[in-house]
């Protein structure tokens, strides 16, 4: 892989925690990864499909009292040559540059404003792999005090470009980023004084939904979402159970993959809204109403018709009762 390939793409991505044996049983459950050993004591790999894409240890000594976190390793030709420019730009180096061996070499430091990140040059046996259709990192944000000046301090050191900015409203401008032409993450402000700024990764998933479900089934926490994003992306935030905080990223349905209505928050909400049982009941009498009262039109029009029946009956019974009186009054008279 030529340095051109390597330089500001992300390469790997690691889970550094409080209970390593806790989030390897979550994850799984609510992304499609699975677990795999490695060479390295405590170092556990986060595989999707045959693919490796980061990994897990617990939080080390020297980042005793900051929280699980996500760190994420940025491609680099020269780590200390990176380390050297990004600290003439304002960076701190949080730990020094470190060779493992095998594998590669990286260093972490914080970006002007605070925000966590490490270098990495892979090792020659270490070639970063395609990233899988299910599993993979798929979008990186970061949330800063200043967004301009991020964009241009990344921009230096990686070679990222600029790319459309989303007006977000009261929260500002949402600036898109650009690596090896294709859109590959965006900076915004952080929410919040007391939020300081950090870096959040998105794992491409098949289904946001199921994803949610998932992990609060498994005591994650949901932070935001499910929610459609300009492009038509849906996007949902999450806190593992021990805090470390990740994003889900589902890709655009095609025609032919329509999504469910009854799991689209924005299909729901077009759908017509089935009426309230006490609302579907009134409804249902009117027409219960018409039908008493068709059935009923028969029966009044038999009884009117009765009622006129009954005088002529009576007149006909008159009519042939009234010989017989005049002849036993005939007959009264000769007595």
């Amino acid at each position: 892989m030529s340095n051109a390939e390597i330089r500001g793409r992300f390469i790997w991505h690691e889970l550094l925690t409080t209970d390593t044996a806790a989030a390897a049983a979550f994850y799984p459950r609510v992304l499609p990864w699975r677990t795999q050993p490695s060479s390295m004591p405590g170092y556990t790999i986060w595989m999707a499909g045959q693919t490796q894409i980061g990994g897990l240890m617990a939080l080390p000594a020297e980042a005793a009292g900051a929280p699980p976190h996500w760190l994420l390793y940025i491609g680099t030709p020269n780590v200390d040559a990176t380390c050297a420019q990004a600290q003439g730009l304002g960076a701190k180096v949080l730990k020094a540059a470190l060779d493992i061996p095998n594998v590669g070499r990286f260093a972490v430091l914080a970006d002007p404003q605070g925000a966590t990140f490490a270098v990495f040059t892979p090792g020659a046996g270490l070639p970063p792999g395609a990233a899988p259709a299910q599993g993979g990192f798929s979008w990186h944000e970061l949330a800063t005090t200043d967004v301009t000046s991020a964009a241009r301090f990344y921009g230096e050191l990686f070679g990222w470009r600029k790319g459309p900015g989303h007006d977000m409203g009261a929260t500002g401008v949402y600036q898109l980023f650009e690596h090896a032409g294709k859109e590959v993450g965006g900076m915004c402000n952080v929410q919040g004084p007391a939020t300081p700024p950090s870096w959040l990764s998105y794992v491409h998933v098949a289904d946001s939904n199921r994803a949610v479900a998932a992990a609060k089934a498994a005591g994650g926490r949901l932070l935001h979402g499910p929610m459609q994003v300009p492009g038509g992306s849906w996007i949902a935030l999450f806190m593992d159970p021990q805090g470390g905080a990740f994003a889900v990223h589902e890709v655009p349905r095609t025609v032919s993959q329509p999504k469910p209505a009854a799991a689209a928050p924005h299909s729901a909400a077009a759908a017509p809204k089935p009426a309230a049982p006490h609302k579907a009941a009134a409804a249902k009498k009117p027409a219960k109403k018409k039908a008493a009262k068709k059935k009923a039109k028969p029966r009044k029009a038999t009884k009117r018709k009765s009622a006129r029946k009954a005088p002529a009956k009576k007149k006909a019974a008159r009519r042939r009762a009234a010989p017989k009186k005049r002849r036993a009054t005939r007959a009264r008279r000769k007595r």
